[in-house]
């Protein structure tokens, strides 16, 4: 895993990675990182599908838009790529992308064929609640945080490769891009119940098996009120499981794509 930046291009008004041919997957990633995370999966998706990861919008080569802005803004900011497609996608995030994809799949039924939230957060314990939302207080929007406390909780004190290229986007982040967006994501606690019963489409929930914050209840809780819903959680994985644990979560992508387009 490197953190080479892939090739952009204009994709309804955001900047995204655009590779491969066939039906049609987005991939959204979380705060502070951008589509160049998603490379293990892009390398893996691109052979049999048409695959689109944008950099989130003040994230990457994307513009930051102004202002305060909530959980639903972003899933607005991404909405018109589906547009784009012949068919409705499979919509795949990560961290806060995974709470996008779920309001995608929930507030645009007839653009998503399925969704899957890799490492999801819902209903926040207070105590962590409390905790990301002080993280969040604490951005000044104008200056560039200190990386390391977010890299220990991702990777603990292991160094690695996978560590390196998160260090590389966070030290790069637009410091009002990541205000925006952080924020966003501690005054959301995922999707609501009445949203998850809602949804019609099949959808994956995957975690970590190590993961403090999106924790395997969440993943379990979530997959057991959707009606298409199920479950994973990957043995020895923590918060960067799909850099980390790519070879699990690109099997388990692969097999959810090959069930709902046979």
């Amino acid at each position: 895993m490197t953190s080479t930046i892939l090739p952009r291009s204009d994709v309804s008004g955001l900047k995204a990675i655009s590779v491969g041919d066939g039906r049609p997957v987005v991939l959204l990633h979380g705060v502070g990182l951008q589509a160049d995370a998603w490379r293990p999966q892009i390398e893996a998706l691109r052979q049999t599908n048409s695959v689109v990861a944008p950099d989130m919008p003040g994230h990457g080569q994307s513009p930051c838009p102004s202002g305060p802005l909530a959980l639903g803004d972003y899933t607005d900011a991404f909405l018109p790529i589906f547009d784009g497609f012949k068919e409705p996608a499979v919509v795949i995030g990560h961290s806060m992308g995974a709470m996008i994809a779920l309001d995608l799949a929930f507030r645009a039924p007839s653009k998503v064929h399925g969704v899957v939230a890799l490492n999801g957060v819902f209903e926040r314990p207070s105590q962590a609640a409390v905790a990301v939302r002080a993280r969040a207080d604490s951005l000044d929007g104008a200056t560039v945080p200190d990386p390391e406390p977010t890299l220990f909780r991702w990777f603990g004190e292991t160094h690695s490769l996978e560590r390196k290229a998160c260090e590389t986007w966070l030290r790069a982040a637009d410091p009002a891009g990541y205000k925006r967006a952080y924020t966003a994501f501690a005054k959301s606690d995922g999707p609501s119940r009445q949203a998850l019963a809602a949804m019609a489409c099949p959808a994956l929930f995957a975690t970590g098996a190590l993961e403090p914050n999106s924790t395997p209840d969440m993943s379990h809780e979530m997959a057991a009120i959707t009606p298409r819903g199920r479950a994973l959680i990957v043995d020895g994985a923590a918060h960067m499981m799909p850099m980390t644990h790519a070879r699990q979560v690109n099997a388990a992508l692969t097999e959810f794509l090959q069930e709902i387009w046979p």
